[in-house]
C-alpha cells in the first residue's frame, strides 16, 4: 500500500502544484522584451519529499495526511516533457491549440479507517491517463500569462496487484498562468466542472446491497455531473531547489451521488507541498524559455 500511496501522492503534489503553470513559450510573434529561450539541461533528476491533507474520498467527511517521497524529473524532449505544466506526451502543438497526454491520481483509503465505509471493502488508489485538448483564449502582448481551455478525459485504472478499469473522468476548465519575472513565483489558477461515467461514481459512492445497514442504504450510482473544482498553486526554483504548494477548494452540489449514503461532506478544501532537491543533469542542452 505504501508504494501506491507514494505513486499517488506524487501525482497529486506534482500535477496539482504545476498544472496551472506552463513554461512561456517562444513563437514567431514574441517582441524583444519577451522571455528568451535559453539553453537548458535535456533532463534533470532529483528526490523530492511532498505533503498532503487529503480527504478519504470527495465526499468523505474525514481525512488524513500524507508526508511522503517523490521522484523529482524534468524533461525538455521534442515529443515528451515533465515540466511546471506536468507531464505529457506531445500529440500535436502549434501556438493555438496542444494535444497532449494528462495524468491525475487518487489515494488509497482503508475503510476501518472510516466510518461511512465501515465493513465495505477498501478503495483502491487509482491513476488516470488519457488526452487534453488545450485551446488557448487569450495571452500578454509578451506572455507573461496566459488564459487556456483545457479538455482533459482520462480513464482510471486501480492501482492493485491486478489492476482494474475504475471508468472516465472528463474536467473541463479555464487555466490562467502567470509567470513571475526573473525567476520569480510562478502562479495559477484553474477552475471549472468535473465530469464522470457510472462506472467510476459506482467504485466510490455505491453501495451493493450486502454492505447495506440500517446507517448506509443500499445505492446505485449514476454517470454525470460531480461537482466543481478551483485550484490555485505557486511554484519557484531555487538554484538547486523546486518548491511548489497547492489549495484545491471542491463543492459536490448538483452531483448525480449528492445523495449517496457514503457523502458526508458536500465541500473541502485539499492543500500540499512538494519540495525538491535536484541532483544530476544532462550534459546535452535544449533551447527552452523555462
Amino acid at each position: 500500500m505504501i508504494r501506491h500511496l507514494v505513486v499517488a501522492a506524487a501525482l497529486l503534489v506534482v500535477n496539482a502544484a504545476t498544472r496551472a503553470q506552463a513554461p512561456v513559450e517562444a513563437g514567431p510573434d514574441i517582441d524583444t522584451d519577451a522571455k528568451p529561450l535559453v539553453q537548458r539541461p535535456l533532463w534533470e533528476l532529483g528526490v523530492g519529499i511532498s505533503g498532503l491533507r487529503l480527504p478519504d474520498y470527495r465526499g468523505s467527511d474525514q481525512s488524513h495526511s500524507y508526508l511522503l517521497p517523490f521522484p523529482y524529473i524534468v524533461y525538455r524532449g521534442k515529443w515528451l516533457k515533465s515540466d511546471r505544466d506536468g507531464t505529457r506526451a506531445m500529440l500535436f502543438d502549434s501556438e493555438a491549440v496542444k494535444l497532449d497526454l494528462s495524468l491525475g491520481a487518487t489515494v488509497p483509503a482503508q475503510s476501518n479507517d472510516n466510518v461511512a465505509r465501515e465493513g465495505m471493502p477498501d478503495l483502491p488508489g487509482t491513476i488516470e491517463i488519457g488526452p487534453s485538448l488545450n485551446l488557448a483564449l487569450a495571452r500578454s502582448e509578451r506572455k507573461h500569462w496566459k488564459l487556456d481551455l483545457r479538455l482533459p478525459l482520462r480513464a482510471a485504472v486501480t492501482l492493485q496487484r491486478s489492476p482494474r478499469y475504475a471508468g472516465l473522468t472528463f474536467s473541463p476548465n479555464l487555466n490562467l498562468d502567470v509567470v513571475g519575472a526573473d525567476g520569480g513565483w510562478n502562479m495559477g489558477m484553474l477552475t471549472g466542472p468535473l465530469f464522470a461515467n457510472r462506472k467510476n461514481h459506482q467504485l466510490y459512492y455505491g453501495v451493493d446491497a450486502a454492505y447495506a445497514t440500517p446507517e448506509r442504504w443500499a445505492y446505485e450510482a449514476s454517470g454525470g455531473y460531480a461537482g466543481w473544482q478551483t485550484i490555485a498553486s505557486t511554484s519557484r526554483r531555487f538554484g538547486n531547489f523546486w518548491f511548489g504548494g497547492f489549495a484545491r477548494y471542491e463543492t459536490l452540489h448538483g452531483a448525480t451521488y449528492a445523495d449517496s449514503p457514503l457523502v458526508r461532506k458536500n465541500s473541502a478544501l485539499t492543500v500540499g507541498f512538494g519540495i525538491s532537491w535536484v541532483l544530476h543533469t544532462s550534459s546535452e542542452t535544449v533551447p527552452s524559455a523555462d
